[in-house]
């Protein structure tokens, strides 16, 4: 995690270094992109299956609602400072004041005291590609985390879909400024601390959490609807770009907590982190195809019709998560996977 959060600082660091020196290119923001995308991969997939280190399988979803709580607040701050930077600084100014974050974050995550269990190995299985084929048996084996990956990889590209061409839409054709788009958008961080302190109170809809995924993925794709419902850069559009804000990111918020804790909860230890890797990986490849589709279909339909197509592809994982095993999961201990190494 540490070496992740300053790799990408250094990443990140070069941008607004080649641009005083006039020597900044597109081939580095290529660049610079696929080793943020990259060290994003493996910071999430540790971080995720650090916390079961750090705190009882009963305290996961409280641990995961305060993670989130926290990242709510940071969403705030951000948004509402964000788009001031950009247009104060410019991009690469704003581009430095982001690296200097994953700085501290590298100093905080150096600050933890508990130390971090030795993992527990398999002879047989100590080899990268047979690690990495055992996490995605546990994954593609399981009817709860099979349903879970798919629903998670539809709801990636939706989400690439549309934010290849949502600024493009507000910003370029309705003329909303960044300073604007930024104050509206930290208006789901504010919501999203509701999603989190819901979670926290253990709120669950029809009595479970797999019903409670499904209504909030419903949610998520009905908030994001009133995005390509705004036309005009007027009180009425938002309005509804307040909307959007006020539905789709507290129900966001309260299913990644969900849903991070259910897979969290069934996984055996040793294999947290190749699960969570599986996902991350499978995420990755469909937000890489979201983007393209995002890309053609803004230039061959418009971006207004796009984003109507990013909002049917969102109801694809409600009907993917409502049609398989995780509608029936009450909590994690009646989903369990037995440790195959430990069932021999």
């Amino acid at each position: 995690m540490i070496a992740s959060d300053l790799g990408r600082a250094a990443a990140l660091f070069s941008v607004p270094i080649a641009a005083v020196f006039g020597g900044l290119t597109t081939w580095q923001l290529f660049a610079v992109a696929a080793v943020n995308s990259a060290l994003s991969v493996l910071f999430a997939a540790a971080y995720q299956s650090y916390l079961p280190t750090l705190v009882d399988r009963s305290e996961l979803l409280e641990g995961n609602a305060k993670l989130a709580g926290t990242a709510s607040v940071a969403e705030v701050a951000s948004f509402s400072l964000s788009g001031w930077l950009v247009q104060l600084l410019k991009a690469p100014g704003a581009l430095a004041i982001d690296a200097t974050t994953f700085v501290i974050s590298a100093y905080y995550v150096w600050r933890i005291e508990q130390p971090e269990p030795e993992p527990e190995r398999d002879g047989s299985e100590e080899h990268f590609w047979r690690e990495a084929k055992a996490g995605a048996r546990i994954v593609a084996s399981n009817g709860v985390l099979r349903a879970l990956a798919i629903a998670e990889a539809a709801q990636s590209m939706a989400e690439k879909v549309l934010t290849t061409v949502f600024l493009l839409y507000l910003n370029g054709e309705l003329g909303f400024s960044p300073g604007v788009l930024g104050v509206i958008f930290a208006v789901g961080g504010v919501t999203s601390l509701g999603g989190a302190y819901l979670a926290n109170r253990g709120v669950l809809f029809f009595g479970g959490v797999g019903p409670t995924l499904a209504v909030c993925s419903f949610m998520r794709g009905t908030g994001a609807l009133f995005m390509p419902l705004c036309m005009s850069n007027s009180w009425a559009g938002i309005a509804l770009l307040v909307a959007n804000q006020v539905v789709s990111d507290p129900f966001w918020s309260l299913y990644e907590i969900h849903d991070v804790s259910l897979r969290q909860g069934i996984t055996p230890e040793r294999f947290q982190g190749r699960m969570f890797a599986n996902f991350r990986l499978l995420n990755f490849g469909f937000a890489v195809v979201g983007t393209v589709i995002g890309g053609v279909l803004g230039t061959l339909i418009g971006f207004r019709e796009t984003l109507f197509v990013a909002v049917g592809m969102m109801y694809v994982s409600v009907l993917v998560l409502t049609l398989s095993p995780v509608i029936r999961v009450k909590n994690a201990d009646g989903a369990r996977i037995v440790d195959p190494g430990r069932a021999a």
